[in-house]
């Protein structure tokens, strides 16, 4: 049996390091200005793939490794820069993990490099699953997509809302639903090409935090996509649908995977991270705080109230990253997530991000809660992460299923 390590490799804090110096040089500088504006930072962007960080060809890389590291790792290093302008970087992933995980090799090498573009052309794209009236509960989801025989065309019709660069993407990833009487077993994920006649931007909203990341509805009246923009292919849509078919009528459970969830299984793990870095950024911001701040002659850092919290941040933080690591090993690995690991990892991580910003704002006082100091942006920031992707409600749902076997309401 090999060492058991939890080091990171040679190669892997070369990368870290990398990361970081742009998230510490470039992103953090901007991150007030651009939380303030509202907007995508484009400028940010493009130093990203300037540099190679915002291109198919790292996230290959990182997605890829035999740890299952690279991604968590690169996640936290960007969102401890800035969690909205790293939203806004790797935002198009989610976007690209709903082709990997659904689509075939030559989908995958026809539109993946087209939702990122170039150094000179900077791309963004966009994963549109959730909708008014279907977040949490995808079973509710209404945007339709028909067949159309004669024109060997899907025709899409609905609105999607809180899709990351809706409206502006290059590229739009669109889950619909093909048989409403299968639920969720009815549904499959389409692309939709750069420049498709009826894809537009509804409401682009104003947010508590990651303000820097753009979200917006996106409307989708007769959008008409070739046949071939199926992701998957419409033979094995129609297997899939067969199969489920025959087990609703027998009555058994099951019938494939839905196209929305191959994708958010795909990335809670990553999410996680995400916290990670937000709730490390936090904890170090304070940690140096307390160190300097005086009260009474003293750092705040020598009075118990304000020790023992540093120490239950980082102990939590620690944890975090833990659970964060073994899910994305076990995804790598291969191995099944049992006991809901993945869930796991996203439920704590993004709880303790909000813990720790709050308790970060306790630190700094008075300054902690003005925007003069950036634990009050981070602590915005952190509410996201315990909602999108999974609500804490329901990977606390997926967690008990999987534990007692019983469809837990």
């Amino acid at each position: 049996m090999g060492d058991f390590t939890l080091d990171l490799n040679d190669d892997q804090r070369s990368v870290r390091d990398w990361i970081h110096g742009f998230a510490a040089d470039v992103m953090r500088p901007a991150a007030a200005e651009w939380d303030e504006r509202e907007e995508t930072p484009w400028p940010i962007i493009q130093e990203a793939a300037k540099i190679g960080l915002y291109s198919l060809d790292f996230y290959a890389q990182q997605f890829f490794d035999p740890t299952g590291l690279g991604i968590p790792m690169t996640m936290e290093e960007l969102f401890w820069g800035d969690a909205g302008i790293a939203l806004s970087i790797v935002g198009t992933g989610l976007a690209a993990v709903g082709v990997l995980a659904n689509g075939t090799e030559e989908q995958i090498g026809t539109w993946v490099p087209q939702m990122y573009g170039d150094a000179a052309d900077v791309k963004v794209a966009a994963f549109c699953s959730s909708e008014p009236d279907a977040g949490s509960d995808v079973g509710a989801m209404r945007t339709r997509a028909v067949y159309d025989e004669a024109t060997g065309e899907w025709v899409l019709n609905g609105t999607k809302t809180w899709a990351t660069n809706g409206g502006i993407a290059n590229v739009h990833v669109v889950v619909a639903v093909v048989d409403p009487e299968l639920g969720t077993r009815g549904h499959a994920s389409f692309i939709v090409p750069p420049g498709t006649p009826g894809l537009s931007q509804g409401q682009k909203f104003k947010k508590h935090g990651i303000r820097a990341s753009h979200t917006a509805e996106v409307v989708l009246e007769d959008v008409r996509i070739p046949g071939d923009c199926l992701l998957g292919g419409k033979d094995k849509l129609d297997e899939r649908l067969a199969r489920a078919r025959e087990r609703a009528a027998s009555g058994s459970a099951g019938g494939g995977k839905n196209a929305a969830m191959a994708t958010f299984e795909a990335s809670r793990p990553a999410v996680g991270a995400m916290a990670v870095g937000t709730a490390r950024a936090a904890y170090e911001y304070a940690l140096e705080y307390a160190t300097g701040r005086e009260q009474f002659g003293r750092p705040i850092i020598d009075n118990q109230g304000v020790a023992f919290q540093l120490a239950d941040m980082r102990t939590q933080i620690d944890a975090a990253r833990l659970l964060v690591w073994r899910a994305s090993w076990m995804a790598t690995a291969g191995k099944p997530f049992t006991s809901a690991e993945g869930s796991m990892s996203k439920l704590f991580a993004s709880e303790t991000a909000k813990k720790v910003t709050a308790q970060a704002i306790q630190i700094l006082g008075g300054n902690g809660y003005t925007r003069e100091y950036p634990v009050e942006r981070m602590h915005r920031d952190s509410a996201i992460y315990t909602i999108f992707e999974g609500t804490s409600e329901i990977q606390r749902l997926v967690i008990a299923r999987t534990l007692s076997g019983v469809p837990i309401r």
